[in-house]
């Protein structure tokens, strides 16, 4: 007997910004596993009889392994489950989705993919910041600032970021904000341009420092941010000061 197993994103951390189809899967479930940067509130959405796991990830500390929770997900579903993989922001963007995707498919359990508002999008958004704007940037790159082996971006990744005319933004980057300034300037982001570092974008504890990109990493460091927080660069980032803050309540 085989159930569903839903890759629902949780979107950026407000309940309010899940979709509908979302709450719906959330709603109907059986069994929600979900990741460490889900919010509590989200997780209100659950059916009361809904059975909750957490095997969130922690920078320096492991609940469980991506190997147990792809074998954890086909044991749900072979259950004839409703299952719902909560993840946040969308389960295809540096989430690890795509992993978890390939394992239901090799193992012929039934799987949907719920796209989420990624942080990506939503945390320059969230502090007033466009990615694209008519001569500005015509462009915009999305990267991680950690790779999963804990390696350094390519010299490739880090050129491509100096197109001129792109936004950059950067996702778990505060702990390396140093080293990945340093080569941003390196090769060729100009020390005046704009960047911003948003921290829990659309949580009610959003936080976001803007700075020249040779001085990001001091004003950062002096105003206390901590992941999980967002790095934009790009001449985007001056109009924030003109936009505003952009976060709406419930």
């Amino acid at each position: 007997m085989t159930g569903l197993v839903s890759l629902v994103g949780a979107g950026p951390g407000a309940p309010d910004l899940l979709t509908l189809r979302a709450v719906r899967r959330l709603e109907a479930a059986d069994v929600v596993v979900f990741d460490r940067l889900v919010r509590p509130a989200v997780l209100d959405y659950t059916a009361r009889h809904a059975k909750r796991i957490s095997v969130g990830k922690a920078p320096g500390g492991v609940v469980c392994t991506q190997a147990e929770i792809n074998a954890l997900l086909v044991r749900l579903g072979r259950k004839g489950l409703r299952v719902v993989r909560l993840k946040g922001g969308d389960p295809f963007i540096f989430g690890r989705g795509g992993e978890e995707a390939l394992a239901l498919a090799r193992a012929r359990v039934a799987y949907e993919i719920v796209p989420g508002v990624s942080a990506a999008l939503a945390a320059p958004a969230a502090a007033g910041i466009p990615l694209t704007q008519r001569g500005l940037a015509h462009a915009f790159m999305v990267s991680t600032g950690t790779c999963a082996d804990g390696s350094d971006l390519s010299e490739s990744d880090m050129r491509a970021m100096a197109t001129p005319g792109t936004t950059i933004v950067l996702l778990m980057a505060v702990h390396r904000l140093e080293e990945l300034v340093a080569s941003l300037r390196r090769h060729g982001r100009p020390a005046g341009e704009g960047a911003a570092v948003v921290q829990h974008a659309t949580w009610p504890t959003q936080a976001v420092v803007t700075a020249p990109l040779g001085e990001i990493v001091g004003r950062a460091r002096s105003a206390g941010i901590t992941a999980p927080a967002v790095l934009v660069v790009g001449p985007t980032v001056a109009l924030a000061a003109e936009i505003g803050v952009t976060v709406a309540g419930p």
